[in-house]
C-alpha cells in the first residue's frame, strides 16, 4: 500500500476509536445520572407517606392502580394490591385499606431462629398471621424456618439476599439482591412471594421499584407505624410504639429481638382489645 494510502487508513481507525469512545462515555453519563437520581426517600409521618424528590404526591385513592397500569412515577399507595405478575414498577404501600378492622404485623426474618420459633408460636396461640419478610442468608442458614413459616399459615416475602443498604448499591448489585432472594424463597417454599421490601430503608426508590417489577413483585411493602423493636428498648417500650396501629396499618417488626417476643401477647391482646385482627398483609391489601 502508498504512504498516502496508509496514511488515511490510519485517520479513518483514528476517527472510528473517538467516536466509540465519545458514544461509551455519553452512555456511562446517562447510566450514572439515572442511578443519581433514586435518593433515599424522607420517614413516613403518621397519615401521610412522603414520596421521592422524583416521584408525585402521595396517592390517597382508596383503590391505586394494579402494576400493570402504574407509571414509572407512581410511588406510595394505600388500599388494594394486585397479585399479578407486574409488567413494570412494583407499587408502594405503607398501608391498606381503613376499611376493615386489621392490621399487618410484618417481621424482617433473620437472627436466632430459636426466637424467631417462640414468636410462630405465639402467633398459633392466638391465631394471629402475619408476614415475614426474609432475608436470604437466613435461609441459606435456617433452611427448615421458611417451611415453618409457611406451615403456620404465615406469609412469606423478599427481604433482599444480604439486607444491605439497597440506595446505595448500583442497579446490577441491587437487581441480584433481590433475585437472589427470591430464587432461595423459590427452592425452598417452591414460590417467591408476592412483597419485597427495600433492605435499610423504609421507602423503595423509583429504581428499586422498577428493579423489584423486573423481579416478579408488583408489591414494595412499606409501613406506617415503627416498633422501633430492633434498638430492644424493652417490651414495654415495643408495646406502646405498636400501640399507634389503626386500622390498615402495615407494623415494622424483627425476628432475633427477645424484647419483641416479651412484648408480642401483650400487643396481640392489646390488638384483640380494640377489635382488631392482624392479618397477612397480602390480605390487608386485597379488594
Amino acid at each position: 500500500m502508498a504512504s498516502g494510502g496508509r496514511r488515511t487508513a490510519r485517520a479513518i481507525m483514528r476517527t472510528v476509536t473517538v467516536s466509540r469512545r465519545t458514544i461509551l462515555g455519553a452512555g456511562l453519563a446517562f447510566a450514572g445520572a439515572i442511578v443519581a437520581g433514586c435518593s433515599r426517600t424522607a420517614q413516613t409521618v403518621r397519615g401521610q407517606s412522603p414520596a421521592p424528590q422524583t416521584a408525585p404526591p402521595t396517592r390517597t385513592s382508596a383503590v391505586p392502580p394494579t402494576p400493570e397500569s402504574a407509571t414509572p412515577g407512581s410511588s406510595h399507595a394505600s388500599g388494594r394490591a394486585s397479585t399479578s405478575t407486574p409488567s413494570g414498577p412494583a407499587v408502594e404501600f405503607a398501608s391498606g385499606p381503613g376499611t376493615r378492622n386489621e392490621v399487618a404485623l410484618t417481621f424482617h426474618g433473620a437472627g436466632d431462629p430459636a426466637i424467631a420459633r417462640q414468636l410462630l408460636a405465639i402467633f398459633a396461640a392466638h391465631h394471629a398471621k402475619v408476614t415475614v419478610l426474609a432475608v436470604g442468608t437466613w435461609l441459606e442458614a435456617v433452611p427448615a424456618i421458611a417451611r415453618e413459616i409457611v406451615a403456620g399459615g404465615h406469609e412469606l416475602g423478599n427481604h433482599t439476599y444480604s439486607h444491605l443498604d439497597i440506595d446505595s448499591l448500583d442497579a446490577k448489585t441491587a437487581q441480584a439482591e433481590i433475585v437472589r432472594c427470591r430464587d432461595l424463597l423459590v427452592s425452598q417454599v417452591g414460590s417467591g412471594g408476592q412483597l419485597f421490601r427495600q433492605s435499610q430503608s423504609q421507602h423503595a426508590t423509583p429504581l428499586i421499584r422498577q428493579l423489584a417489577g423486573a423481579a416478579g413483585y408488583p408489591v414494595c411493602l412499606s409501613y406506617d407505624v415503627d416498633s422501633l423493636d430492633y434498638t430492644d428498648p424493652g417490651a414495654a417500650a415495643v408495646r406502646r410504639n405498636v400501640a399507634a396501629a389503626r386500622a390498615g396499618s402495615i407494623v415494622s417488626m424483627h425476628f432475633g429481638h427477645q424484647g419483641t417476643v416479651d412484648a408480642m401477647p401483650l400487643v396481640l391482646g392489646d390488638l384483640a382489645a380494640r377489635g382488631l385482627q392482624p392479618v397477612t398483609a397480602t390480605a390487608l391489601l386485597r379488594s
